[in-house]
C-alpha cells in the first residue's frame, strides 16, 4: 500500500487563503447567527482546517441592532460583569445593553464560541461588527453569504 497517498496535510499560516465574508444580521436569531459566524472565523468550513492555525475568514456583520432573541430573553437575559472589588458586580439586561451599545451582544455571543486561548484572541480580531448597514471594509470586496447555506 502506498503511504504517500493518504498523508494529512497541515495548514500553515503562510499557506492559508483568507476571504472576506459579509453577514446581514437583520431578523437573524442571535445564537444561531453567532455560531455560524464562529465557524467561519475558525475556518471549520474549509477542507484544510487545522485546529492550531488561524485558517478562518474575516467576517463582517452588519445590522447588529436588528437581531432577534426568542422568548422573553430581551428582559430575562442578563450580561454580568465584575469590577474586582467587593460588591462590584454589575448587570445589564439584553434590552439595556442593546440601547447602550448595539454591537456588544453580537460580539459577546461570537467571542463566547471561540477558543479561550491566544488563538481565540487572534480569531476575534478578524470579526467586524456594525450596528447599521454601512461598513468600512468596502475595499476588501466582501462576499455576502447566506447563513442558511452553512451547516
Amino acid at each position: 500500500m502506498n503511504t504517500l497517498s493518504y498523508k494529512t496535510v497541515s495548514a500553515k499560516p503562510e499557506t492559508v487563503s483568507k476571504e472576506w465574508v459579509l453577514i446581514d444580521a437583520e431578523n437573524e436569531i442571535l445564537g444561531r447567527m453567532a455560531s455560524k459566524a464562529a465557524v467561519l472565523l475558525r475556518g471549520k468550513h474549509k477542507p484544510n482546517y487545522t485546529p492550531h492555525v488561524d485558517c478562518g475568514d474575516n467576517v463582517i456583520i452588519i445590522n447588529a441592532d436588528k437581531i432577534r432573541l426568542t422568548g422573553e430573553k430581551w428582559d430575562a437575559k442578563e450580561y454580568i460583569r465584575h469590577s474586582g472589588y467587593p460588591g462590584g458586580q454589575r448587570s445589564l439586561t439584553a434590552k439595556e445593553l442593546m440601547a447602550k451599545k448595539p454591537t456588544a451582544m453580537v460580539e459577546k455571543a461570537v467571542k463566547g464560541m471561540l477558543p479561550k486561548t491566544k488563538l481565540g484572541s487572534a480569531l476575534f480580531r478578524n470579526l467586524y461588527v456594525y450596528a447599521g448597514s454601512e461598513h468600512n471594509q468596502e475595499a476588501q470586496k466582501p462576499k455576502k453569504i447566506n447563513l442558511k447555506s452553512i451547516r
